[in-house]
């Protein structure tokens, strides 16, 4: 028996809960998947009650919590003593599960993670062999939390391609749903600070870039708003591993992506304009 658990929160996942589910039943591992429906309107509880898998432990929360609270008690629900979140519209491939326990068997590693692939909301791959930039193989705290910093969580890699220990997630006090967009990575770092890292070079999840999602649904300043705030925090918790210029590199990094978002945005407006211009001197 493997000592792993596999936690799914789940929110009005009623178009993709079934295939996130397949995608990790279907692999050849002892494991226990946790499915927490964050009192979801839709059919996210018939799906999830559909299986009929002895593996399967489904919970329901008797009102909506905020997304940091349902994630947390997803993990809190968990028996074993390995982890790994899947969010309900992302997809693990085959034999992911068997590499990453192998990684995992050494006690040295708090956390492992994976490159990963896009695919759109109907599952077709979109890019692949993305995240961990500079990270594949062991590395120590300082390296990690170093790259996350400078080149940004969605860079790192999505939740679908870690896992970590238990017994670590307790001990750095859970995810902090106050930042929500990196969220997940920000336990990892916290996470990464208590041991070893290894990135793993084969393409073990996929994150589905949709419509419905909430990376999709979440504006552009919000989100720079949040990295900004969650990079400086973790500098200033882990000053041993981050320093002054990583925290500058981290700044600049996201005041070019501002710019060019309102650059984009200007030439949108401009062409609007324009296309209103001329179609006001074709009426006339």
């Amino acid at each position: 028996m493997t000592d792993l658990s596999i936690c799914v929160p789940a929110y009005n996942a009623g178009r993709t809960l079934a295939t996130t589910m397949r995608s990790i039943l279907d692999q050849d591992i002892d494991l226990e998947l946790v499915v927490l429906d964050n009192a979801s309107s839709d059919e996210t509880p018939h799906i999830a009650r559909s299986f009929g898998d002895p593996r399967v432990r489904i919970f329901r929360n008797d009102s909506v919590l905020p997304i940091g609270d349902n994630w947390n008690a997803t993990i809190w629900r968990s028996t074993r003593r390995l982890v790994k979140v899947v969010c309900a519209d992302d997809v693990l491939l085959p034999g992911s599960l068997a590499a990453q326990l192998e990684v995992m068997a050494d006690p040295a590693i708090a956390i492992s993670s994976a490159k990963f692939q896009v695919i759109d909301a109907g599952g077709a791959v979109v890019e692949s062999g993305l995240g961990l930039p500079g990270l594949v193989g062991a590395h120590p705290a300082y390296a990690v939390l170093r790259t996350i910093v400078r080149k940004g969580p969605a860079e790192f890699g999505p939740t679908a391609a870690a896992m970590f220990r238990r017994a670590h997630f307790d001990r750095v006090g859970g995810l902090r749903g106050d930042l929500v967009f990196p969220m997940d990575v920000d336990l990892f770092a916290r996470i990464a600070s208590i041991g070893q890292f290894f990135g793993m070079a084969g393409v073990l999840a996929a994150w589905r870039n949709s419509t419905f999602n909430l990376c999709s649904q979440t504006s552009t300043v919000s989100k720079l708003v949040e990295l900004f705030r969650f990079h400086h925090r973790i500098a200033s918790e882990y000053p041993q591993h981050i320093g002054y210029r990583d925290v500058l590199a981290a700044d600049g990094r996201l005041l070019r992506t501002a710019a060019h978002r309102a650059n984009v945005r200007a030439r949108a407006v401009t062409g609007d304009l324009i296309a209103l211009a001329q179609s006001g001197r074709a009426r006339t």
